[in-house]
């Protein structure tokens, strides 16, 4: 993959008409896919992860940051997600969509880069990383890799968030890696709308089993993070977010569930309100916080009241 990606526009389709907000626009129309795939490539940050200046950690925090036990799992959690979206991108024949999604390949690829830098720089050690091998069903391992990222970017959203108030990232490292955060953000903006594009654009023989794959990919991902999976690499890349959090912050489930959720609408809160946003996982956080009580820092108000 080359290192810079070229210009949205210039060299690629014609940038479509939008209707200006707030005009509606229907789900699945041409403005829908118009101004989801605009979104992702208007937003695109050319950052280069060779250029990061990653700054000089005291012994305390240098030591916090290296003892987190998710590197290796988060170095190939990208790895594996950016092979999965180019390939996918290679069946794409609308010329806009395929350029947006190519665009997440390349920012999945560039988020790699950026972690294995960041393990470099700061002197951290890595297993060999595995050979990823091209995915047989295509359309499967791109929907896995968007449902998996709705997942772990409603946590990460939260506890990059916990460890920024706490302190257990420095302030300088936390600006630094903002812009990896920030582009998860899009990624699952993008990847929600393409479904609910695809759902109303594809032949009506191919719903039925469309929906079936997608309600498949949700049992395979729950099937995961309850520790089920028999492959025990497949299993320790579900738990990166659970192991992460047990690390970063010191916040009890409500908090963290209370904070997931706020930051989730936060870092969705700037694009166009006519793009759907992720619902099934943060309506399932709020359903099961309801029979969690106040959380610590509730009762700690309370008290201090």
């Amino acid at each position: 993959m080359k290192p810079e990606f070229p210009g949205q526009f210039a060299d690629g389709p014609e940038r479509p008409a939008i209707p200006p907000y707030p005009a509606k626009i229907k789900l699945g129309s041409e403005a829908h896919k118009a101004l989801f795939c605009t979104t992702l490539l208007d937003t695109f940050n050319p950052y280069k992860p060779a250029v990061i200046d990653w700054p000089e950690l005291e012994p305390e925090a240098l030591a916090r940051v290296t003892g987190l036990p998710v590197w290796d799992i988060a170095v190939q959690t990208e790895n594996r997600a950016s092979l999965r979206v180019r390939a996918y991108a290679e069946l794409v024949c609308d010329p806009l969509l395929r350029r947006a999604v190519e665009l997440n390949g390349f920012e999945e690829a560039r988020h790699r880069h950026v972690l294995s830098n960041l393990v470099q720089a700061y002197g951290i050690a890595l297993k060999p990383e595995e050979d990823v091998k091209p995915p047989r069903d295509i359309e499967w391992a791109f929907m896995v890799t968007g449902f998996s990222e709705c997942i772990d970017s409603f946590f990460a959203f939260g506890l990059f968030e916990a460890a920024r108030r706490s302190g257990y990232f420095p302030p300088e490292l936390v600006e630094t890696f903002e812009p990896v955060v920030h582009e998860e953000a899009r990624h699952i903006l993008f990847f929600v709308n393409w479904v609910a594009w695809m759902r109303r654009n594809m032949p009506l023989w191919r719903r039925p089993w469309f929906e079936l794959k997608v309600m498949a990919v949700w049992i395979f991902l729950a099937w995961e993070r309850m520790g089920l999976a028999k492959d025990v690499g497949t299993a320790e890349e579900a738990n990166f977010t659970v192991s992460g959090g047990e690390a970063v912050a010191d916040i009890d489930v409500p908090g963290l569930m209370d904070l997931c959720l706020a930051e989730n609408d936060r870092r969705l809160a700037p694009y166009d309100p006519r793009l759907i946003r992720p619902t099934f996982f943060p309506r399932l956080v709020r359903f099961a916080r309801r029979f969690l009580g106040k959380s610590r820092a509730q009762k700690d108000a309370m008290a201090a009241a």
